[in-house]
């Protein structure tokens, strides 16, 4: 193999001998030996092509000329040819440098997302530059977004510099919009507003930056400014305009940000906190969060600094829908980067205020013009608009003057009272998004240890408009008496009531008598109180024999596979710290969730599995799926434990002379902060098990999982399918199809006209006869109950898709579906 340094002697060579023709195929046989990329060895023949004399260089273009027409089709050695050209183009006429040629190089560079620096097609553009003729807007954006990430590239940067038009990248809906603002004036406001936006890279805006970014909106209006910044934002992670062909390896490039265009955004954010604070600004920067962290194959996340500048945004505007956005995103956020600014920012708040910080996260909580419990009424001229609360969804409706409902909005709201419209369908969808993000923060509350002052506690939650409508759903204990609330009270199981109180809690079902649980069931039942998440009908898990016997660790949900980025996912929403498993040679602590109130770290042993990259893994390298072991607890303080990424012993590492830390004994553990944590820990199995897939009757990939699904497919129930069982059979006698079904141990059969159908009701798969013969129905991504009257929880999606599988089975001559019916 010829060296880099034997090439140049050549070349030079070759220069000294005047030979033009040689000195061309020289050139192109150390681009060619290096496979095009012109790096630092490439510096010294940089120099000495460029420092030719005009006519030497003259004849050195005609001999790369003819060359590259002898070329043919082979495209890589012709853009060598073309980059030849750009580095000796000072002073010669374009048309010795392929205009054409090099034109129709870059225009199909502009389908790219970037290229590697070291191609130097930034001397390509160079050379089209010194014609005077400027480039296409996407061939822009794909130096821009190469020279972001480029290393040590000066000479791209130096480009880029040149490239100020136009002022964002193509290809983004929210910038081709926000470019139309544009006049073409130097003097224009509008541009000079997004250049300032594109300097937003610190992590914080500076008392200079702010001060800019005021002048400019001082200069346009500050309401002008805010319309028009909210309608480009409003745009954002919508579809490109300019499609990217993605390359070998390259991941999920059109779902991402364009990162030229993020730096923009980040300003824009600060800039909007800059403003007299509006409730449309802080829905605007909490969506931007959301939007930006909202994950992309290969990427991750789409882009965590715009989400923290859309956090530090809101962190900035002293208002109540600031702070409710910030208290709403810090329950839904996981990605710890920004759940970690949300952290600071409310802690910040409730230190200037003097409050705890559970304290500001329920004061954070507005009303969004409900005027009493799930309830409100808005006149509109002749019209009145109602809102209300029905479980966890907000239903906006309208009554003419006579008091008549109907069922669209009237022209006459749409004409005269579009602003009152507008905010009225804004504040339906804010109390959707706090409704559920109210609804995970109280379900996380009971290993809070969690009490409040009576009086304190019935205005922050059952009298509280918004909150109450959960609140009111849920079982409590007032001095130590369970309670629920019905027909306008707070009443015992005896349906007295109980109007006060000094201290409350949220009532558990831990240490409670089997008796009192079922009672508190049939009391909701009673009164059609259908719960936010499952508390009287909450699994608990008591410590079995094996426990016992094991001492200090849980086998039960042992020996699962997982998919791993489900699991990642639920975890962080449980309050689970976890590291994705990479097929690398690394190690990670186990999944684990910290108890500050109970002194104790709970660890869920996890491994990477397989050992095929491609097959086993995504194509960045992390596994698509996981093997489960133990539950541990150690003290909250203890050393951490970990283990390679695809599997071994876990150990603890210890540093600065710790000792290791013996794990607790099970016992030691508080019946309620261990029935939680298994009942995670039941939830992540529940639903990341690739048991539950209905196309893996196979096995997967080559089979090897055909053991496991089969049994975890049709096998024992687990406590939450018990939980479902029990309901079932309540549930199924009020059932239209009640005559077709029976519940018989782990399966609901339903009797069809074609077969006898058995549900698992832990899997929701079906086995039918004759033979337990395998049906594949797979349910649609969004399942919901078919209409069954009343329902004593929400949240258990399996549950919906045994019903609704149920439904349709039962009157399996009416299935149309091909799929299924070629199974029947």
């Amino acid at each position: 193999m010829t060296s880099m340094r034997s090439h140049t002697q050549k070349i030079r060579n070759q220069i000294a001998a005047g030979n033009m023709g040689r000195l061309a195929d020289e050139a192109l046989k150390a681009a060619v030996a290096n496979h095009g990329f012109w790096g630092d060895d490439w510096g010294e023949i940089f120099d000495a092509l460029r420092s030719l004399p005009m006519e030497e260089r003259r004849r050195l273009a005609h001999a790369l000329i003819e060359r590259f027409h002898s070329l043919g089709t082979e495209p890589e050695t012709r853009q060598k040819v073309l980059t030849l050209l750009g580095i000796i183009a000072r002073d010669l006429p374009d048309d010795f440098f392929l205009p054409t040629e090099r034109l129709a190089e870059l225009e199909a560079l502009g389908a790219r997302h970037s290229f590697w620096h070291a191609t130097r097609l930034d001397l390509l553009a160079e050379a089209e530059l010194a014609t005077g003729r400027q480039l296409a807007p996407s061939v822009v954006a794909v130096f821009r977004r190469t020279a972001l990430v480029a290393y040590r590239s000066e000479h791209l940067v130096e480009l880029v510099r040149k490239l100020t038009t136009p002022v964002l990248n193509v290809g983004e809906a929210w910038a081709d919009h926000a470019m139309e603002q544009l006049t073409g004036s130097d003097d224009d406001p509008w541009h000079a507003l997004l250049v300032h936006a594109l300097t937003a890279t610190a992590s914080k805006p500076s008392a200079k930056w702010d001060k800019q970014a005021q002048a400019l909106i001082d200069t346009i209006g500050a309401d002008r400014v805010g319309q028009t910044v909210l309608s480009w934002l409003a745009l954002v992670g919508r579809p490109r305009t300019i499609p990217l062909e993605p390359q070998t390896y390259e991941p999920d490039i059109n779902n991402a940000y364009d990162p030229y265009n993020a730096n923009a955004l980040r300003g824009l954010a600060w800039l909007l906190s800059l403003l007299p604070p509006h409730p449309d600004t802080a829905r605007a920067l909490g969506a931007l969060v959301e939007t930006s962290l909202k994950k992309v194959a290969g990427i991750g996340p789409r882009n965590p600094k715009v989400a923290n500048a859309g956090v530090i945004a809101l962190s900035r505007v002293d208002s109540e829908a600031a702070l409710a956005e910030l208290a709403r995103l810090a329950t839904r956020v996981t990605y710890k980067n920004t759940a970690k600014l949300l952290d600071g920012a409310l802690e910040a708040r409730a230190t200037a205020l003097g409050l705890s910080r559970e304290e500001i996260e329920e004061l954070a909580v507005p009303a969004y013009g409900l005027t009493e419990v799930g309830h409100a009424r808005h006149r509109l001229g002749d019209v009145t608009a109602l809102i209300e609360v029905h479980g966890s969804k907000s239903v906006l409706s309208w009554r003419n003057a006579a008091g008549k409902e109907v069922r669209s909005v009237p022209a006459a709201v749409k004409r005269d009272h579009a602003d009152e419209l507008k905010e009225l369908k804004a504040a339906a969808k804010d109390i959707d998004k706090m409704l559920s993000a109210q609804a995970e923060r109280l379900d996380r509350q009971f290993l809070a240890r969690r009490t409040w002052a009576y009086d304190a506690w019935r205005e922050r939650y059952i009298d509280h408009p918004l909150i109450g409508t959960l609140a009111r759903r849920l079982l409590w204990t007032v001095d130590g008496r369970p309670v629920g609330f019905a027909d306008g009270e707070l009443r015992t199981l005896t349906d007295d009531p109980v109007t006060t109180g000094s201290e409350v809690e949220l009532w558990h079902p831990v240490g409670r008598e089997p008796a009192e649980v079922v009672a508190w069931r049939d009391w909701l039942e009673r009164h059609e109180i259908t719960q936010p998440f499952k508390q009287a009908h909450r699994e608990v898990y008591l410590l079995t024999d094996a426990e016992r016997a094991t001492g200090t660790y849980s086998n039960r949900f042992a020996a699962h596979v997982l998919r791993q980025h489900q699991f990642n996912s639920l975890a962080a929403i449980r309050g689970w710290r976890n590291k994705l498993r990479l097929c690398v040679d690394d190690s990670a602590p186990p999944a684990g969730r910290e108890l500050p109130q109970w002194g104790l770290r709970a660890e869920y042993w996890i491994e990477g599995d397989g050992e095929e990259y491609g097959e086993d893994t995504t194509e960045s390298g992390s596994y698509l799926r996981l093997r489960t072991d133990q539950v541990r607890f150690y003290p909250i303080d203890a050393p951490e434990n970990s283990a390679h990424c695809y599997g071994g012993e876990y150990s603890m590492w210890l540093r600065d002379g710790q000792d290791p830390v013996e794990p607790l004994p099970l016992t030691e553990i508080p019946p309620l902060a261990l029935s939680e944590v298994l009942r995670d820990v039941d939830l992540f199995v529940g639903v990341a098990s690739v048991g539950n897939d209905p196309t893996w009757q196979d096995g997967g990939p080559g089979g090897r999982f055909q053991e496991y699904w089969s049994g975890y497919s049709f096998g024992e129930l687990n406590q939450s399918a018990e939980t479902r069982r029990a309901l079932l059979d309540r549930l199924i006698p009020r059932l239209a199809i009640a005559d077709r079904c029976t519940l018989e141990g782990r399966f609901l059969h339903v009797k069809g006209e074609r077969h006898t159908y058995k549900i698992h009701l832990g899997s929701g798969n079906i086995l039918m006869t004759p033979n337990d013969q395998y049906l594949c129905i797979v349910p649609k991504s969004a399942a919901t109950s078919p209409q069954t009257g009343y329902l004593p929880y929400e949240g258990d999606r399996t549950l919906a898709v045994i019903l609704s599988k149920a439904m349709m089975l039962a009157k399996d001559t009416e299935i149309t579906d091909p799929t299924i019916l070629s199974q029947l």
